[in-house]
């Protein structure tokens, strides 16, 4: 393996202090107008995708949960005041902030009156730990939950720098607890239950973070099978700039120029998120904080599935850890010699819309008796490819099809995996 973490902190440091106010200025203007945008978002909201119950649990302060039931509403016996949207309250005892939201998806094919559990995934939305909500990621959990005929549970936490590491996490825990408790949600809980975990971006990073913080609890009542990074910032030991030597880069015209552009969508931005959310002196090997390297393999589900981008610098940190997860559970993950090349993929374009499941550096799975580690890296996309707000904020129309295509390429295994290897175990 290559010592891919060679220059890696031990401790978070201290920038200049002219530095510190800048990146407070900054992370809380880009904060407030992302606010202003997705309150307005509400006004303008495709009825395909947009949740249609809101509800409430009293968490650590106040967090709200959304419910997304399918447009054939009625079907379902819920009577509304108007088409599509409709809050219901409702307090659990526990204990965070009130601008949390987490929405919740039931599948168009569930029938009213049904008693039947449904297998539940929960989905946490990215924004480096300091931006977005789980709103962002409506259209991906909409069209996951009717396609696969499962229930999905986005989780939403508290946002740095005013809510730096652990506290989303804590959040997390808790909304993950209140759901399960909430006997109105139909998840299956029979038998060890049929519960995995996924997240986006900074969402990968706690996906891995809640897991290991489920499977290391005595009073969880329901453990994830199965947790899942998307393009996850897996190891914040490493700096960006030393990141960004492994990013692979493509330059065929064919591509289009978001995708052949010399910079990553996430340099700019990167330090601004990694100092809000991480206090001073945090020990950046804590596997809470770096899962990728740190996270003990028996602290996590059985099932891991690490899905990656191409053209995203945070790609091989997603490599080097499914390699790692597999070796330690009698696996090889992708080869020695493969291992010391320092870029993830290849440099040239791959086909359209497609999938690469034959060649190893893309994709490859290793079972176990007690569980699985698999590898996926989508060719050709950018961070963040299968959101349809960073789709049309940064793509053109070939790429935008591409990952379109490819979203729905890699939902499919996705869905596939849990249905037949996670949750037919």
């Amino acid at each position: 393996m290559a010592d891919f973490h060679a220059n890696a902190q031990l401790v978070k440091g201290s920038p200049p202090w002219a530095r510190r106010i800048a990146y407070n200025v900054q992370i809380r203007a880009i904060q407030a107008t992302l606010t202003t945008i997705d309150w307005l978002g509400w006004f303008s909201r495709t009825s395909a995708n947009a949740p249609n119950i809101v509800k409430t649990y009293n968490l650590r302060g106040h967090l709200p949960v959304r419910y997304v039931v399918s447009t054939n509403s009625r079907r379902l016996g819920f009577e509304f005041p108007f088409p599509r949207s409709v809050c219901i309250s409702k307090s659990f005892p526990s204990g965070s902030r009130a601008d949390q939201r987490c929405s919740i998806f039931l599948p168009a094919s569930y029938e009213a009156g049904s008693s039947k559990p449904l297998p539940t995934l929960f989905t946490i939305h990215g924004g480096g730990f300091c931006i977005g909500s789980s709103q962002d990621d409506d259209a991906w959990n909409r069209s996951f939950s009717d396609t696969h005929s499962v229930l999905v549970i986005a989780l939403n936490y508290s946002k740095a720098p005013a809510a730096p590491f652990p506290t989303g996490l804590d959040d997390l825990v808790s909304l993950y607890h209140a759901a399960l408790d909430d006997e109105s949600l139909p998840i299956d809980k029979a038998n060890g239950g049929l519960v995995a975990i996924c997240g986006f971006s900074a969402g990968g990073n706690l996906s891995l973070g809640l897991s290991q913080r489920l499977l290391q609890s005595d009073h969880c009542t329901c453990y994830p099978r199965a947790a899942i990074s998307v393009y996850g910032a897996l190891d914040l030991s490493r700096s960006p700039e030393a990141k960004i030597s492994t990013r692979q880069y493509k330059t065929d015209a064919s591509l289009g120029s978001p995708r052949t552009s010399a910079r990553d969508l996430l340099l700019d931005m990167a330090p601004l998120f990694d100092w809000s959310y991480l206090p001073l002196g945090q020990d950046l090997r804590d596997p809470l904080v770096s899962p990728g390297p740190c996270a003990d393999a028996d602290d996590l589900p059985p099932h891991v599935f690490i899905i990656a981008s191409e053209l995203d610098m945070l790609a091989k940190e997603s490599l080097e850890c499914a390699t790692r997860l597999a070796r330690a559970r009698g696996g090889s993950g992708i080869s020695d010699a493969d291992s010391e090349i320092a870029c993830c993929g290849r440099s040239e374009p791959g086909k359209p819309g497609e999938l690469e499941l034959e060649d190893r550096r893309f994709a490859w799975q290793e079972t176990f008796p007690d569980g699985s580690v698999r590898w996926l890296l989508v060719p050709d996309v950018l961070h963040g490819f299968d959101s349809l707000p960073m789709r049309e904020r940064v793509g053109d129309k070939e790429t935008m099809k591409d990952a379109e295509l490819k979203t729905e390429a890699y939902c499919k295994l996705l869905g596939d995996w849990l249905l037949n290897t996670v949750f037919d175990a």
